[in-house]
């Protein structure tokens, strides 16, 4: 590829970035708009709009960049939660680590490449992008001590940010779980895999076995149970009781009331005429209390939350073995309750294994089948072969703006138009997979999406050609990282342009929000529909953005030192990336569960992966460059990131895994000194909510003393659909940063 064709892909991306980022500040002045652009705002508090057409209101405006960074980390983690917080180091640690590599690589490395061979240059426009990467430089060349150095530089600079960000979110991740109002999943486990008994319930198996082996922190349980026929019931019941309690006041005539109450009864004869008002509807709450009771037990499932004194003590049974056969009472810490993805909680444990199994094979299937749009795309950016396969369009081929597009512009456009169709699918894959918390399956999901693009977009793409040849490629393992130090300064023109497209462009269709603008138009213009807030409540996509910020890294720290030209393309797509990710978790995003910061292991060990992978295929090229020196430098770096990992590993990784036992007892202890304790349990048994209805205040009444706080004395909100997030507010006492 050559300079042009690089720079009329960067020209078309540069206008749509700029044509979107102008249209969208005009946009979100609109009234029209406010469902879209703010439904953060919306969530937490009532905007005033101003429905008066002015000129203001129509010119493009960078207002809203300086409102984005003018928001401090202490306002980002009250509005978007620690998670997003730890999203946004992401993208500053990015920013640090390649300005360091772009001022170095730049200044030192690119003139070293572009000079490296005794070459008559061109016009820099008609250049070819080879030589400006290692390739161009000689062999045997006493210059590659430099991009040694500049290798040394960039590791132990990333090295010592990524030891400073863990330590920072470690001790956030802490002050999170200390700070935060008392959280329910705190008190809770689940367990899965009871066992089944034909003399008495699960639920009575469960309050015998723990009252059995955890009598003293022991406090109350509640059940799981399947759905679908109970969804059903508690609708019908709602609707009998609505109408019933219209009809007994008044509205119907007496003489009709004992035909009302022989068809709930199924034909029952009893004359009620001479009830009160008020005590026919008490009759109506307690049959309709036994029939639901009756039906809710039947369809209990082998799963509950089980609910303790202490946030120790729930820790602890979480943590240990409960019966000698592993696979029955295994216990979980439980989610948080707006975490919970209910429909995988009744899914027999035994199966789990199997699903996840066949999960790995659908991955890998979906992954394979994937190669063929890679290698198209790659097709696309061979002129000579693509003339040679299409002999008919060699006459259009050969003009340049032509010939500029489709190597330059094309390939990088159909790839991520491919690649759209990766997200939803590794979501429902995570699903099927049997996660119990919706942060699980977008965690899962996250790091499956992870997986695919780094070999999809990185990998094939290296070891691209024809199906075969790759295969070929794989089935040789020890050729592999030959095969990367040859490919890498050959594909970096590919990755530039994929930073543009993929990058540069995605990050102005994300701040439009393209799909909620067409949708809210709809609506609201077509259909004729009112706003609903609640519409454009969404929660922030990790599993799409942590990937994409995480490849880009990648391709960062693989090409600084072979291909330097890439860091400034990267540098910008940080710098916008960090304002237009404020700008979302401000304005659009609501964030409706909590982890605590646990993305960012995913995101140290990726980076800890790519500089391992950079100083292996340098250690690859220094090889085919004949440079002894440069090679043998770089074996005890690559030793010392392996070292440096580990000890990370051990120092940091198991608060994200964990919770320590001081921490735990300090918070039990300062809840028992300020009299927290007692609401704390009695809140507890309606924090996990599995079903919605209106009686439920009658659930609860007259039965405390037959039930004791068991599950069928609750509040049930209303059950979520499979894939959809939940949009509910969380109890007062509940509500950390959601």
């Amino acid at each position: 590829m050559k300079v042009s064709a690089l720079l009329t892909s960067a020209g078309i991306n540069i206008g749509l970035c700029v044509l979107l980022l102008s249209l969208y500040s005009v946009l979100r002045k609109q009234p029209a708009n406010v469902s879209v652009y703010f439904g953060q705002k919306l969530a937490r508090e009532n905007i005033k709009r101003n429905e008066f057409i002015c000129l203001k209101r129509l010119v493009p405006s960078p207002s809203w960049i300086l409102k984005a960074l003018e928001t401090s980390e202490d306002e980002i983690l009250e509005i978007g939660g620690l998670d997003a917080v730890v999203f946004l180091r992401i993208l500053v640690f990015s920013i640090r680590i390649f300005s360091i590599a772009a001022i170095i690589c730049v200044l030192l490395v690119l003139p070293l490449n572009y000079y490296g061979k005794e070459m008559r240059h061109k016009y820099i426009p008609s250049e070819s992008l080879d030589v400006f990467t290692i390739s161009n430089v000689k062999e045997g060349s006493k210059w590659l001590w430099v991009h040694c150095l500049a290798l040394y530089i960039i590791t132990c600079s990333a090295c010592v940010l990524l030891y400073f960000e863990y330590n920072k979110i470690a001790k956030m991740r802490l002050a999170h779980i200390t700070g935060s109002p008392a959280n329910p999943s705190h008190f809770s486990i689940v367990v899965r895999s009871i066992p089944w008994s034909s003399e008495e319930s699960y639920s009575d198996s469960v309050r015998r076995f723990f009252t059995n082996y955890h009598a003293s922190s022991y406090l109350t349980h509640q059940m799981v149970y399947r759905s679908g026929t109970i969804k059903k019931l508690m609708n019908d019941t709602e609707k009998t009781y609505s109408v019933l309690s219209h009809r007994s006041s008044g509205s119907l005539d007496q003489n009709c009331r004992p035909s009302i109450l022989r068809r709930i009864t199924c034909g029952g004869a009893t004359n009620f005429s001479h009830l009160l008002p008020n005590q026919l509807m008490h009759v109506l709450e307690k049959f309709i209390l036994s029939c639901v009771d009756f039906c809710i037990r039947k369809k209990e499932c082998a799963a509950a939350f089980v609910f303790f004194k202490t946030r120790y003590a729930a820790v602890v049974v979480s943590q240990v073995l409960q019966s000698s056969n592993p696979m029955l009472w295994v216990t979980d810490l439980a989610p948080e309750p707006h975490d919970v993805y209910w429909s995988n909680l009744w899914i027999p444990y035994w199966q789990l294994w199997f699903r996840r199994i066949a999960i790995l094979f659908a991955a890998i299937l979906f992954m394979f089948l994937f190669l063929v749009p890679v290698t198209f795309v790659q097709g696309l950016s061979q002129l000579e072969q693509l003339q040679q396969m299409f002999p008919f369009l060699k006459g259009i081929l050969r003009k340049t703006f032509v010939s500029q597009l489709v190597t330059g512009y094309l390939p990088s456009v159909i790839l991520q138009l491919f690649l759209y169709l990766v997200p939803p699918t590794m979501m429902l894959f995570s699903a099927v997979e049997g996660s119990i918390s919706r942060s699980g399956r977008k965690r899962s999901a996250c790091c499956k999406v992870l997986y695919f693009t780094i070999w999809n977009v990185f990998f094939v793409n290296l070891l691209s050609g024809s199906i075969i040849s790759q295969l070929n490629a794989i089935s040789r393992p020890k050729d592999i990282p030959m095969q990367l130090a040859k490919a890498v300064p050959r594909q970096a023109t590919f990755f530039i342009t994929y930073v543009l497209t993929s990058g540069w462009t995605s990050l102005s269709s994300e701040i439009m929000q393209l799909y909620a603008l067409v949708s809210n138009w709809f609506n609201k213009f077509i259909l004729g529909k009112k706003e609903d807030p609640s519409y454009s409540a969404l929660s922030f996509p990790y599993h799409t953005e942590v990937p994409k910020v995480l490849l880009f890294g990648l391709l960062g720290f693989t090409c600084s030192v072979l291909a330097p030209l890439i860091l400034p393309f990267l540098l910008v797509y940080f710098l916008l990336g960090y304002v237009v990710y404020r700008n979302q978790i401000v304005n659009v995003y609501v964030s409706k569960y909590e982890t605590g910061g646990q993305i960012w292991p995913i995101v140290h060990n990726t980076t800890i992966f790519s500089l391992v992978l950079t100083q292996i295929i340098a250690l690859g090229v220094f090889g085919i460059k004949h440079s002894p020196i440069a090679s043998g430098f770089t074996i005890p770096l690559l030793i010392c990131t392996l070292l440096f990992n580990e000890y990370c590993r051990k120092r940091f990784g198991p608060i994200f895994k964990m919770f320590s036992a001081e921490v735990l007892i300090e918070m039990d202890r300062q809840d028992e000194k300020c009299g927290r304790t007692e609401e704390i349990h009695r809140q507890l048994l309606s924090a996990y909510c599995q079903f919605s209805l209106t009686l439920n205040d009658l659930l609860c009444k007259d039965d405390d003393s037959n039930h004791s706080g068991d599950a069928n004395c609750m509040h049930y909100p209303e059950d979520m659909k499979p894939g959809e997030e939940s949009t509910q507010m969380s109890e007062p006492w509940t509500a950390s940063k959601d």
